[in-house]
């Protein structure tokens, strides 16, 4: 180990003491999921031989809570993701696999170009795939995380295909585990990847088709609705009263919201009314298939980073309004303090993380017309802090 590699180790030994403490434990502990590796059909020599030897991964201390879709502001974030380099490169392969993404579209129900987008905000389409091996960088998350049950499941679903038979140096990817160019954790690939032949287990390490196809059958099976645009551009008349922030497309008609380009809105289902930097604009109606997009990456920055990098693939308008500039952003204490005082007030039931999402918006909006605010928009502010620590 070099100087370098002492200081790192050290930092991160202090940074954690609980790692710190329990290091030496790390050997007994992935022998936890013997029991659960062989009650799921996994042989005893298939697991020895993926535990032995098995070390810790002192890299991923923190990661989860450093994910760019939750802790950047959702503009930069946006343009950073649906780039005009990852668009042009994005229609170019939407050129190149027109004729199966015609047929992975009919057989799914997705538009090609939202499969196309997915596909590049996962791995660039498969030029960012990662080369970690998943069994390293799962044992150490469920390690460094007991609160998690999810780390250790996904350890055992990827033994899970190594014993049928996917080999080991196949087995790699991201800091999470999540594998391929659809960036799938194990237990993904074994419900949703799919061979776009249907012949033999699906590659989506090196078969852009299977890759798509997995895509797309992820979108089908998660409740993806045909012909639904999952974000829609929209106008807001002068007169309008955000008594809610929720309802049918119909009710959003009737009050007089648009589609920014003109044309209708969707005759049937639920939207949910979106300001990301407050109202009046710009404002997004989100649908259904926004949520779809949701159970790929939970964050609303990505769902709504996937949507425009899509239209953008697709060549049609999106983003044209400028989004005002917020000279004072909210710190991670400061979201944290409204999500505290919105629990504190009965209108907040979820985790204090700082992380906003439809839930918190809509304790926001609560707040906002119980203050008498007119324009209440569901908009995290400083002007919601300042509110919330008046009263």
């Amino acid at each position: 180990m070099n100087r370098r590699e002492l200081l790192a180790a050290a930092a991160f030994l202090v940074a954690s003491p609980v790692l710190a403490r329990d290091a030496g434990q790390f050997p007994a502990f992935v022998q936890t999921f013997r029991a659960p590796a062989l009650a799921a059909g996994v042989s005893a020599a298939t697991f020895d031989a993926v535990a032995s030897g098995l070390a810790l991964d002192p890299s991923l201390t923190g990661k989860r809570a450093a994910q760019g879709e939750f802790a950047r502001p959702l503009k930069s974030y946006v343009e950073a993701a649906a780039s005009p380099a990852r668009v042009a490169k994005g229609r170019a392969m939407a050129a190149r696999y027109a004729a199966p993404l015609r047929e992975i579209s009919a057989r799914y129900g997705a538009p090609p170009a939202m499969i196309v987008a997915l596909w590049g905000m996962e791995s660039d389409y498969g030029a960012a795939r990662g080369d970690r091996d998943i069994f390293r960088s799962l044992a150490t998350l469920a390690f460094l995380n007991p609160d998690n049950p999810v780390y250790g499941q996904e350890f055992v679903a990827g033994l899970v295909l190594l014993q049928r038979g996917i080999p080991r140096e196949k087995l790699r990817g991201s800091w999470a585990g999540a594998m391929g160019d659809p960036q799938f954790m194990p237990s993904a690939y074994i419900k949703y990847a799919r061979s776009f032949d249907r012949a033999g287990a699906p590659d989506i390490w090196t078969s852009a088709p299977d890759s798509l196809a997995s895509i797309g059958n992820f979108l089908k099976q998660s409740g993806w609705t045909p012909g639904l645009p999952p974000l829609i551009e929209a106008r807001i008349p002068p007169n309008f009263g955000y008594a809610s922030l929720r309802g049918d497309f119909a009710d959003f008609a009737r009050a007089g919201v648009a589609p920014r380009e003109g044309g209708a809105l969707p005759r049937g289902g639920e939207a949910m009314l979106f300001f990301p930097a407050g109202a009046p604009s710009p404002a997004f109606l989100l649908s259904g298939n926004f949520f779809v997009l949701k159970a790929y990456n939970f964050s609303d920055s990505y769902a709504f980073a996937a949507s425009v990098l899509a239209d953008r693939i697709a060549g049609r308008p999106i983003l044209r309004e400028k989004w005002p500039k917020e000279t004072h952003p909210l710190t991670l204490s400061d979201r944290e303090a409204i999500q505290r005082g919105l629990a504190a007030r009965g209108l907040y039931d979820g985790k204090i993380d700082g992380r906003f999402g439809p839930v918190t918006r809509l304790a926001i909006h609560a707040l906002q017309r119980k203050a008498g605010v007119a324009k209440a928009d569901g908009y995290p502010s400083r002007a919601v802090l300042a509110l919330l620590k008046a009263q």
